[in-house]
């Protein structure tokens, strides 16, 4: 069966043809320098600032906790889109929502209960996303459809910026795409991983809404950072 059918090619067209929404990952930024980076990643056109938190236990690397998103969410009026990858998830979601988070987002793998756990993030006032990591089936968010706002397809495995996209994660795309607008329901389809403009073109056409690109964004300084996110938008 074909995978790209003439519909779903031709919303995969239109999708590509509105303003793609670009959330830079600060995790390629200057963090000497973080809120200058911040702010200029924000005035280069930015609709997020991604945030990738890791506690070197559920992957392998370790990065910030609140206490740094609570100090950049002054440096920014963007909505701060927050990545949980830490286990276990939920004592940790309070803290990130006090700090200035907008989004946040979790690993079905980071805790016992993740209808609770969504629940807990809505209770907050905040938005509420999951991640799929490479070899997390698309099935596994299917049941909590009702309870979020985002679903990010990782495409590498999470950890550490820099890697190759991961090609399967198109199909993965495909299939969350078609399952969010049987859903009726307006949930964004993010993919983080390996974006460039080349692969960031194949996801938009995969079904995505919205792309998180560290290298891609923050490459050759606060002077290419516009250039750098218009590329990534499909411009030259």
């Amino acid at each position: 069966m074909n995978a790209t059918a003439p519909g779903g090619a031709r919303h995969g067209e239109q999708r590509m043809q509105q303003a793609v929404r670009i959330a830079p990952s600060i995790l390629s930024a200057d963090f000497a320098r973080l809120g200058e980076e911040v702010q200029a990643i924000t005035r280069a056109g930015a609709d997020y600032i991604h945030v990738d938190v890791m506690d070197g236990h559920f992957v392998p690397n370790l990065t910030i906790g609140p206490g740094v998103v609570a100090a950049l969410r002054g440096h920014s009026t963007l909505p701060f889109d927050v990545h949980l990858m830490i286990a276990p998830v939920d004592p940790y979601i309070p803290l990130f929502a006090t700090a200035g988070a907008d989004i946040l987002t979790i690993h079905p793998e980071a805790g016992p209960h993740l209808h609770r756990s969504l629940e807990l993030i809505r209770a907050l006032g905040k938005k509420a996303g999951v991640a799929l990591n490479p070899a997390t089936p698309v099935e596994t968010v299917l049941p909590v459809l009702d309870e979020i706002d985002l679903v990010l397809v990782m495409s590498v495995n999470p950890g550490f910026g820099g890697q190759s996209f991961i090609a399967s994660a198109l199909a993965k795309i495909k299939a969350l795409r078609r399952a969010i607008d049987d859903s009726g329901r307006a949930i964004d389809l993010e993919v983080d991983g390996g974006i460039t403009p080349e692969t960031a073109a194949a996801a938009l056409a995969a079904g995505a809404d919205v792309l998180v690109a560290g290298t891609a964004t923050f490459r050759g300084g606060g002077a290419h950072y516009a250039g750098n996110i218009r590329r990534l938008r499909g411009g030259s």
